[in-house]
């Protein structure tokens, strides 16, 4: 008996992961190729883009992820440049709907972060909200972990993908 509440305080502390996290080509930033350096659609109209994701999710059963970020921003540059790499786009396009939307400099398309509570300023970008298709954001705990993507190796972005996915 003490051994089965053991394992369910442990399964209620370590939260489960729902996929294995792919096995990024690179270690280190300094390998990664720098395909795009403006991923942002600044003119873009982001109410449209989200709905888009989350009816593409509707139908596919993926995950929903709304990357916050802007074109003068390093770590959205890395991040997005990272998520281009084959084995991580593989995996992304097995578990989510992606939408990227342009915030400017914290002044453009807040009405997003704020349908999932997010109403003070951004603590910093890329700030990703991965919820649901019905629009439970998942991660809402640790929205701002990525804001320091170039601190973080590559391998750790992809556990965090991978910690979300459905």
């Amino acid at each position: 008996m003490k051994k089965f509440l053991a394992s369910l305080l442990l399964m209620a502390v370590i939260p489960a992961q729902a996929a294995t996290a792919p096995k990024p080509s690179i270690t280190d930033w300094a390998q990664l190729a720098v395909a795009t350096v403006q991923p942002y659609d600044e003119t873009a109209n982001a109410e449209a883009q989200v709905a888009a994701a989350f009816a593409r999710a509707r139908k596919s059963h993926k995950r929903v992820l709304i990357d916050l970020g802007g074109n003068w921003c390093v770590d959205c540059i890395v991040l997005a440049n990272f998520v281009r790499l084959p084995e991580m786009r593989r995996f992304m396009e097995a578990h989510y709907e992606e939408v990227l939307v342009d915030v400017g400099r914290f002044n453009r398309n807040l009405q997003i972060p704020a349908r999932f509570g997010i109403t003070k300023k951004l603590e910093g970008v890329p700030a990703l909200l991965i919820a649901t298709p019905d629009g439970r954001l998942v991660n809402g705990d640790n929205v701002f972990a990525t804001a320091d993507a170039h601190s973080m190796t590559p391998q750790a972005i992809a556990a965090y993908f991978a910690k979300y996915a459905d």
